[in-house]
């Protein structure tokens, strides 16, 4: 553990000015409504950092202590904040470093930073680095969206200042970004003969019993609507493996306690598909304008020759038609044999590895990345 007091900096622009502490997460308990707020005013949205799922994160997840907040301020107020760690490892080497916090259910690393004070947020993070390295030899991002607003201010600063930057990994998912209606989106990104299929297999559920899709974006039934999703995933092969929701309290509790918040703030909608009632096919897809994130899926997989899933991603479809969002994110591995066939468009996520510190610092990096990428070029894993 490192002092936090002992480890402030103070940067300033030729455009703006602001300052970025190193500060325990539980201190940002106290600052809900300005974190809330600066979730709206972000540049770029992230619904894993923002405090309705992230403080879930780091209540009920395991070895959270040493999770710190860098807290960027301008003219007074909270402007953008990124989760870090300092660990004694980078993946299977030992080689100290510092790196945004993520977990297995957090889908974007992209720091939360009011619209506008990108290069600010970033002049500031790199100074504090600089100067507050601690054993790390290299500052780590992980779950950066490429050619985003905070990548593009992060190149320009890492060109300007000739900082060494690699990326040691590229990921691309799938995206659903486009102008068309969704029954001209679901014509041009299926074949005709899938099409025909996929209206075959409807017809055949709705055989047998009341086929509905319920779609709500408010709190109402919200804690039943839990329990169902809960079940559905563990009945299946993620239960079977143990990576289901449900097989750990930590995350079940996670899951429900971040779709509370969001409900509570309109962040949330939750679609599901039943047959006489009972779900077999349920989406919760958190709500960021001007985008959105899948969040989670699961299907009744004893309904698997109807593909329940694949119908309601097609319903899902519709949120082509909502005027706020432009694009929603899958948050699925890349090449995903479902999503990827039905979503066209894609999402390039990058892991980035950034020299900081002095000139000896920067020179152990520079072999570090070299000898990296050597054994495992960019694309692949580190």
């Amino acid at each position: 553990m490192f002092d936090p007091e002992a480890h402030s900096v103070r940067e300033e622009t030729a455009s703006a000015a602001g300052s970025l502490r190193c500060v325990p997460w539980r201190a940002l308990e106290n600052e809900i409504p300005a974190w809330n707020r600066l979730a709206l005013e972000a540049g770029e949205p992230n619904p894993f950092f923002e405090s309705w799922y992230l403080l879930p994160s780091l209540r009920h997840l395991p070895r959270t202590a040493d999770v710190m907040i860098l807290r960027f301020e301008m003219a007074g107020q909270l402007a953008g904040l990124l989760p870090v760690l300092r660990s004694p490892r980078y993946y299977r080497w030992p080689v100290p470093n510092l790196a945004s916090w993520l977990h297995d259910n957090c889908f974007c690393g992209t720091p939360l930073v009011r619209r506008g004070a990108e290069t600010a947020f970033w002049h500031a993070l790199l100074g504090w680095a600089d100067s507050a390295p601690g054993q790390a030899l290299f500052l780590h991002l992980r779950g950066i969206p490429l050619e985003g607003p905070l990548h593009r201010a992060l190149s320009q600063i890492l060109t300007e200042q000739r900082r060494h930057c690699e990326v040691v990994l590229l990921e691309d998912r799938a995206l659903l970004a486009s102008n068309l209606a969704p029954d001209a989106y679901l014509e041009t990104s299926l074949s005709g003969k899938k099409r025909k299929e996929l209206r075959r297999q409807a017809s055949r559920l709705a055989e047998l019993g009341a086929v509905t899709v319920e779609r709500h974006t408010d709190t109402d039934g919200l804690a039943e609507w839990c329990d169902a999703f809960l079940a559905l995933e563990a009945s299946g092969w993620k239960g079977k493996a143990g990576s289901a929701l449900a097989n750990h309290a930590s995350t079940a509790h996670l899951f429900r306690d971040s779709l509370q918040g969001a409900a509570e703030r309109g962040r949330l909608e939750r679609l599901a598909l039943t047959l006489d009632g009972r779900p077999i096919a349920m989406l919760a897809s958190f709500l960021t304008p001007p985008g959105a994130y899948s969040f989670k899926t699961a299907f009744d997989e004893s309904y698997s020759r109807f593909s329940p899933g694949v119908l309601l991603q097609t319903e899902n479809l519709r949120i082509l038609e909502r005027s706020d969002i432009d694009w929603t994110d899958s948050c699925a591995a890349a090449d995903h044999p479902m999503i990827d066939h039905l979503w066209r468009e894609r999402r390039t996520m990058a892991r980035l590895s950034i020299a900081i510190g002095g000139t000896v610092r920067r020179r152990l990096f520079r072999q570090f990345v070299r000898a990296e990428t050597a054994r495992s070029p960019a694309g692949g894993s580190p």
